[in-house]
């Protein structure tokens, strides 16, 4: 069957139920007090389902309106979600709310509600009362709360075909909020398709392959990859709850081993967790031989992590060269680029002074050497290297703006006409227009796509550019009890600019903290070169992070300004405690003044 025929995803849809009526589309894992239970749905179900809830859907009149959400069974969730397009609706994928004041998804959630204006929220028995409540304390009682997996709920036979065109929207994809707040990016049927298209391309992915995951649906890799892909193919997914691959990492490799996943992947600290908490005997058990491609990307690619997952898993048959780097976005769909299937992933060794000036020089005998992670070639797009001020291409080997432009790349976002035209309509060279700002850095060296950090959050101390995931991934050398935390650095204007480092800290007692805190101070000093006179030791969870797990600095740096964030210990400059702690001082309660590496100097 020839994909491109289709005009519609819902059109490749209904083409594959007919054809894969009895064959499975999804399964899901669920974790019960008796252990695990699998559930299944096929084609044929999912589209018998799909046409309840669209009938549904027709009787409430939202066609071509946003309808959120809310599930925890991705069985659940995908026929919901094809209910949406069955019915012209504009799905939008939700974490569930949680509970007030435990649960930092809440606040994303409701930002969704209100940015969207929903007018009906799709979900779940389980979580139906959670959902009712949490409608009703954000006073919309005009909002339809439909528990869509009660089977007198639409009637299948009812549901009206309906015309969806290419450029109608599919599904907003809210944006994960790393440095700013959500924002819904418009993911048309012409977008889904071309994605999908170019994903075939990339990931060389065949109606043979089996794909596991446990991202959550409401992300794009998630979502895009790891539950839509399958269908565009005619295959499955086995999907692993979020939750339970945090609690254990295992389960998500023992889904692997046992459906025979060949496609599978997440973000770079997913791996991490892997090498963490899996042991040796545990490892003995897995067979990873089938896995032909561990997809990383969401966030930095550390050349660490692959090395120390490859070596970790070697006696499971996990190969090195299943490792594949990529690069993507949701205002893209998803993916942009990534590497050669059955090949080694490429890494390169830079001059580290060289990329702190926006240019890429190989490293030579210099002690500084900052080693990349390629993101392979772009696929059915056009990407560009720009100069952020100018808006004028960069030659390869300068590093720039990454500028997209084709038909993956989505139609702006949802309901705000300014930041659309500001960041999915950008012209080059005063001449070219069309092109999506990604906010991203990167450059192109021998063809391959290295992406270097993000343009809001780049630290610019001393007239040098600093990544700060770089420096979070130093600081957590210095100690054990760093090791399972994430940290937070980015800049303040104190009078100039000063770096601040949050870090989560984990089993250290009270004594052990100041110790901690001089060592990353002489660490970053060393290492960065730059001064390194504000710390914070923090509790585990105080570090904000998105749904992915992507450090949400620019959130942080507002906290730690408003004096919200607070540290257990705390190392701060006068100039940054003056800005950070004015009101401290002003009620007398400025009483933590802890001598940092420097023994109480300025730099």
């Amino acid at each position: 069957m020839s994909e491109s025929r289709f005009a519609t995803f819902t059109e490749l849809l209904r083409a594959r139920a007919a054809e894969l009526a009895d064959e499975d589309v999804h399964i899901f894992l669920r974790d019960t007090a008796g252990g695990t239970v699998a559930e299944h749905l096929t084609y044929g179900e999912l589209d018998r389902e799909a046409r309840r809830i669209a009938a549904c859907l027709q009787e409430y009149g939202v066609g071509e309106q946003p309808v959120l959400l809310v599930y925890s069974s991705t069985v659940e969730f995908l026929k919901a979600f094809a209910g949406c397009l069955y019915a012209g609706a504009v799905a939008v994928p939700v974490p569930l709310p949680g509970e007030a004041g435990r649960d930092k998804r809440l606040n994303r959630t409701t930002a969704v509600l209100q940015d969207t204006g929903a007018k009906v929220v799709l979900t779940e028995t389980a979580a139906a009362p959670e959902v009712a409540l949490w409608l009703a304390r954000n006073s919309r009682p005009d909002a339809a709360c439909v528990v869509s997996d009660v089977p007198a709920i639409g009637d299948a036979d009812a549901w009206r075909p309906v015309t969806v065109r290419q450029d109608d929207y599919a599904f907003l994809q809210y944006t994960s909020g790393s440095v700013s707040e959500p924002r819904g990016v418009t993911v048309t049927h012409r977008n889904l398709l071309a994605n999908q298209a170019a994903l075939q391309k990339l990931l060389r992915t065949t109606r043979e392959d089996r794909f596991g995951s446990w991202l959550p649906y409401f992300h794009d890799m998630g979502l895009v990859a790891h539950l839509l892909h399958p269908v565009w193919l005619g295959t499955h997914s086995v999907q692993v709850t979020p939750l339970s691959f945090v609690k254990r990492p295992l389960r998500w490799l023992q889904a692997i081993d046992e459906y025979g996943v060949t496609v599978g992947g997440g973000p770079n600290f997913c791996y991490d967790l892997c090498v963490r908490r899996v042991k040796d005997e545990q490892i003995a058990a897995l067979d990873l031989s089938r896995w032909r491609l561990a997809l990383n990307g969401a966030e930095p690619v550390r050349p660490e992590s692959l090395d120390e997952f490859a070596a970790r898993f070697a006696p499971a048959g996990f190969r090195p060269e299943a490792l594949r780097p990529c690069y993507g976005l949701a205002e893209a769909t998803l993916v942009v680029s990534g590497g050669t299937p059955g090949t080694p992933h490429v890494r390169k060794d830079f001059d580290k002074s060289a990329l702190e000036r926006d240019r890429a020089a190989g490293a030579g005998t210099e002690e500084r050497v900052q080693t990349l992670v390629g993101c392979g070639r772009p696929v059915d797009i056009e990407v560009r290297i720009v100069d952020p001020l100018t808006h004028h291409e960069l030659p390869p080997g300068a590093v720039g703006e990454i500028w997209l432009r084709g038909y993956s790349v989505a139609r702006g976002y949802w309901k705000r006409p300014t930041e659309t035209i500001r960041t999915f309509r950008a012209s080059l060279n005063d001449e070219e227009s069309g092109f999506l700002r990604t906010g991203d850095l990167g450059m192109f060296d021998d063809g391959e796509l290295y992406v270097t950090g993000r343009l809001k959050e780049v630290i610019i101390i001393n007239g040098r550019n600093v990544y700060p995931q770089d420096i979070e991934w130093a600081a957590r050398t210095v100690s054990p009890a760093l090791t399972f935390g994430v940290g937070a650095a980015f800049s303040v204007d104190a009078g100039r600019e000063h770096l601040v480092l949050i870090q989560e800290v984990r089993g250290a007692g009270s004594a052990e903290l100041r110790t901690v805190a001089q060592k990353i101070q002489a660490l970053i000093g060393k290492e960065f070169e730059i001064p390194a006179g504000n710390v914070l030791l923090v509790r585990p969870g105080a570090v904000r992070r998105t749904s992915s797990g992507k450090v949400q600095r620019t959130l942080m740096r507002t906290l730690f300004l408003d004096g919200v964030v607070r540290g257990e210990y705390e190392v701060l400059t006068p100039d940054v405690r003056a800005l950070a702690r004015a009101d401290d001082a002003l009620f007398g309660e400025d009483l933590l003044r802890p001598e940092g590496a420097d023994g109480g100097r300025r730099w």
